[in-house]
């Protein structure tokens, strides 16, 4: 290791300062690997981020080969493990599923494939719930993922295995994915950022063209900065996905720093009471507006116009077509349908009874809503939310039954609060908000106009350069 670096400050370089160590040479690609290999040995047992690690000589060469040769992109040398919901050539690719747990990927995912040629080295899989369902990182094959402040607490989902490695720093970036809270969820639940951006602007995988789901792929770090870096590399227009955003990503290489005085903040808080919440929850993100207010921005409290059971009715609806088309294959399958959880059948079940009037009329609630946050825009900057509405609950509890008194009445009702982000098809900005009284990591949502992602963004530069809170308060497995 460089003598002026350790391995523990190297790893808690942010992704941008350790591109600038690794293109001037003041640290090798070698180096880099042994750490995080080193960091992964010393940890991921007992929280169980990374599966399916590759073994540590091949990977040393890959980083030799990397010092080799001149730098092939942002990413050069960086040790990044791809959610083990994407294709990545050459690894398994289980999607926590007992169906697919000998299944190894041919191809790269689009945006697997720009992570490689930014000169990345794929060293594995991160964690997440069996076929990404329910925000709690758990499965047949890989077992849990253990939330990196607690490991007796649940990480989120389903980008789980994503935040817990990047809070734990056996990761500097990682791609995550969101459909109802994956990105947004987890991080606020580890003290770190996770950014779900609009539709279109990260490809998907050119399955399915013009039905787009809802889920999109997007960026998690431990600052906004490494947010942009990540997401400029991902980003762009691919003619596979024709409805992809046009350009390369290039945007968000532009510095984030920007003065935020007069922004104006809407705070939903519970949205009159339609999102129940955990006692704690709403205080830690108030505490966190503050920071907002004295960087000079607005905050009211305000919500928009608009039925949020509504809205919620018409998710499911859209979800249960969307999921359960892309899991009937392995229903339709006896010997494979007994290997599904509930969870995925429900959803396969369900979404086989919706006729296309169903999907229509739930799209139109959609539309109708996109519609309302157009003309709420006109009068806020940007919306907030908190990531969840409870705390991390025990890793052995499946999913919370209630909450504030109030049932539960589906596996992922306990998560409302992020189905206007998804609904919108906006960015969704994860920050964190800081910790409760019981110790335990909150989050923000920061949702703003569609494809406003840069604005999320430099918001959220500004308060992370006010709060630092990845920075602040590290998990205390770190020492």
């Amino acid at each position: 290791m460089s003598a002026d670096l350790p391995a523990s400050q190297l790893l808690d370089l942010d992704a941008v300062a350790l591109a600038g160590a690794l293109r001037s040479e003041k640290v090798s690609c070698v180096e880099l690997m042994s750490a995080t290999l080193d960091r992964i040995e010393a940890l991921n047992p007992c929280f169980n981020a990374i599966v399916a690690l590759q073994d540590r000589e091949t990977l040393i060469a890959e980083a030799q080969a990397r010092d080799a040769q001149p730098a092939r992109g942002p990413l050069h040398g960086f040790p990044i493990a791809i959610k083990d919901l994407s294709a990545a050539k050459g690894l398994p690719m289980t999607m926590g599923s007992p169906i697919l747990k000998d299944f190894v990927a041919d191809v790269d995912s689009i945006f697997v494939r720009r992570i490689r040629a930014a000169g990345a080295i794929i060293i594995g899989k991160t964690n997440t719930p069996e076929f990404g369902l329910g925000s709690q990182t758990y499965n047949p094959v890989h077992g849990p993922t253990r939330n990196a402040y607690d490991p007796a607490l649940t990480a989120g989902g389903s980008s789980g295995g994503a935040a817990v490695a990047l809070a734990l720093r056996m990761l500097p970036v990682a791609d995550g994915s969101d459909y109802g809270g994956s990105l947004r969820n987890p991080a606020g639940w580890n003290n770190v950022y996770g950014f779900r951006p609009s539709i279109g602007r990260v490809p998907n995988d050119g399955r399915e063209a013009w039905l787009p789901s809802m889920g999109v792929n997007g960026p998690m770090a431990r600052s906004p900065a490494d947010l942009a870096l990540l997401l400029s590399v991902i980003s762009g227009y691919d003619p596979r996905e024709p409805l992809t955003i046009a350009g390369d990503g290039g945007e968000f290489d532009a510095p984030l720093e920007g003065d935020v005085r007069g922004a104006r903040i809407a705070w939903v808080r519970d949205w009159g009471g339609a999102l129940p919440c955990e006692s704690g929850v709403l205080e830690v993100c108030e505490r966190a507006l503050e920071t907002f207010q004295a960087l000079g921005c607005v905050v009211e409290c305000a919500q928009p116009d608009f039925s949020l059971d509504a809205l919620w009715d018409a998710w499911v609806t859209l979800r249960q077509w969307q999921i359960g088309t892309a899991l009937a294959p392995f229903w339709n399958v006896p010997a494979m349908r007994v290997l599904m959880k509930p969870e995925a059948v429900w959803e396969v079940e369900r979404g086989a009874r919706l006729s296309a009037f169903d999907v229509s009329a739930a799209s139109a609630v959609r539309t109708r809503w996109t519609q309302t946050l157009v003309a709420f825009f006109e009068r806020y900057d940007f919306l907030v939310l908190p990531t969840a509405q409870v705390f991390p609950f025990a890793v052995e509890t499946h999913w919370p039954t209630e909450i504030a008194g109030r049932r539960m009445e589906t596996y992922h009702e306990w998560m409302k609060c992020v189905v206007p982000a998804t609904m919108a098809g906006g960015p969704a900005l994860a920050a964190p908000a800081g910790f409760g009284d019981n110790g335990l990591p909150m989050g923000i949502q920061i949702l703003g106009r569609n494809r406003a992602e840069f604005d999320c963004l430099r918001l959220a530069w500004a308060y992370d350069q006010a709060s630092c809170w990845p920075r602040k308060r590290r998990p205390g497995a770190l020492g």
